[in-house]
């Protein structure tokens, strides 16, 4: 007689599993929606106006700007300049030398009247403390955000799952409020003698023997920032009309709500090409004895040299503390040809090129740059150690001299890894209940086949 095997329904423990699959998918969807699919939000500003004529500089520091308050993470910021109607204007008629937007502890209910760089050097520094960047430049370089004329086709985007971490109102001091700061450096290049010379600032251009505060200029001097401060003159052609204009920068800002252990603070490292390394006193007034200049002159080759004309200027950095670089981006000037970052071991960490505009088009002047690349490695791909010795690079065409050109290096570091982060308290109970189920289930499974088993080795004559 044929034995029949008799098999029992496993359908408790297959709901059971079902339901397993549903918890980590949930708790998957969670993570992901609350770290990469929270609405980003955006907003434009404008900047109080300028009143630029052919020629002339302005250099301004607005105080108490408008910008997004709020314990929020930073995804981008750009800018540009635009005419009273906000038509953006062209480098050929108006160069952005820089902006910078720096962010600061104002006294609460305190004013804020500074609107150049001698208003702030009078002013009563008590009122206010500075919330500079992670480093490294000692008494300069503190800003957040800062470009120039490549502003409109560099991207600053920081990427998933990090942020710029601002408004924590437990990093506010008693007593104070989060604000912002931005300075504008233009230059109406309507009408001049020389569009080259005077943006890169050539003194003999602005009759400028002075700087800003009144002090006489190194003999060595000839051309940057020092020569065509806020209300200087570049020189105009003869007969040329003096039509003043009212401009404004226009920047977009784009951003997260902060969401604790979901987004990954980065910290911001600005290099420069300049750096002495040479330790100074933070309250330093005289620019040319800080450790990073900003600036630097490029000499011209020499016309019998049969290397090609390129000025490499190199210099040692030590971050004292190390991380994941998960963005980069350089900022040069006129003749710029590219910058880069390495590691100790001579590992390229970061490069950064520049884009020549070709046209007359706003955002493709011929001529000028008109963007930066940036560097986006891979999570995790790109780390420095802490107090690694990394060497920054910057290049120059040479063929001729140039004045007041930079050489910095912007980087976003993440000194936590995204898999490093402590899950938040409900997260961590999401989690620890649905590994309770996971163990209750494969119990019960075990459990099931095994009673199934006996009974299927039963024979029914």
């Amino acid at each position: 007689m044929k034995h029949k095997k008799i098999t029992m329904p496993h359908i408790q423990s297959d709901k059971l599993l079902l339901l397993l699959l549903f918890v980590q998918l949930s708790f998957t969807s969670l993570i992901a929606s609350q770290r990469q699919h929270q609405r980003v939000k955006s907003a434009v500003f404008l900047s109080p106006p300028l009143t630029l004529r052919p020629g002339s500089v302005a250099s301004k520091l607005y105080y108490n700007v408008p910008f997004p308050r709020g314990h929020i993470a930073l995804k981008s910021f750009n800018g540009e300049v635009v005419d009273g109607n906000g038509t953006p204007v062209p480098l050929h008629e108006t160069y952005l030398h820089h902006w910078v937007m720096e962010r600061y502890y104002a006294r609460k209910g305190g004013a804020a009247t500074e609107t150049n760089y001698s208003d702030i050097k009078s002013s009563d520094n008590s009122s206010y403390i500075w919330a500079r960047n992670a480093g490294i430049c000692i008494g300069t370089l503190r800003q957040h955000f800062g470009l120039g004329s490549e502003t409109r086709r560099t991207d600053t985007w920081v990427p998933d799952p990090y942020g710029i971490e601002v408004g924590n109102p437990s990093q506010v001091p008693d007593g104070y409020e989060e604000r912002w700061v931005l300075n504008i450096h233009a230059i109406d290049t309507r009408g001049v003698v020389d569009r080259l010379g005077c943006t890169e600032c050539k003194c003999s251009l602005y009759n400028v023997t002075k700087d800003e505060f009144g002090a006489p200029l190194p003999k060595h001097y000839v051309g940057g920032l020092y020569c065509c401060h806020d209300q200087t003159q570049c020189k105009v052609r003869e007969g040329y009309g003096n039509v003043a204009r009212t401009l404004h920068l226009r920047y977009t800002v784009k951003w997260l709500d902060w969401l604790e252990n979901h987004l990954v603070p980065v910290k911001i490292y600005i290099f420069d090409v300049t750096d002495s390394g040479e330790p100074v006193d933070p309250t330093e007034e005289d620019p040319f004895k800080l450790s990073c200049k900003i600036e630097y002159q490029v000499e011209a080759c020499r016309v019998d040299d049969n290397t090609k004309c390129v000025d490499s200027k190199k210099v040692k950095l030590v971050m004292a503390k190390g991380g994941d670089i998960v963005y980069g981006v350089a900022h040069q000037h006129t003749a710029g040809v590219g910058a880069a970052l390495y590691g100790q071991d001579g590992r390229v960490l970061c490069t950064s090129n520049p884009k020549y505009g070709e046209g007359e088009d706003v955002g493709d002047e011929v001529g000028y740059i008109v963007g930066m690349s940036a560097c986006y490695p891979e999570p995790g791909s790109v780390r420095v150690t802490d107090g690694e010795v990394l060497t920054l690079e910057s290049n120059y065409s040479s063929s001729q001299a140039h004045t007041g050109v930079m050489g910095l290096f912007y980087i976003l570091v993440a000194e936590v890894a995204p898999g490093e982060m402590e899950l938040p308290k409900h997260t961590l109970s999401f989690v620890l209940a649905g590994g309770v189920l996971m163990a209750a289930a494969g119990i019960c499974y075990l459990w099931k086949k095994r009673k199934n088993a006996a009974y299927e080795t039963l024979a029914i004559a």
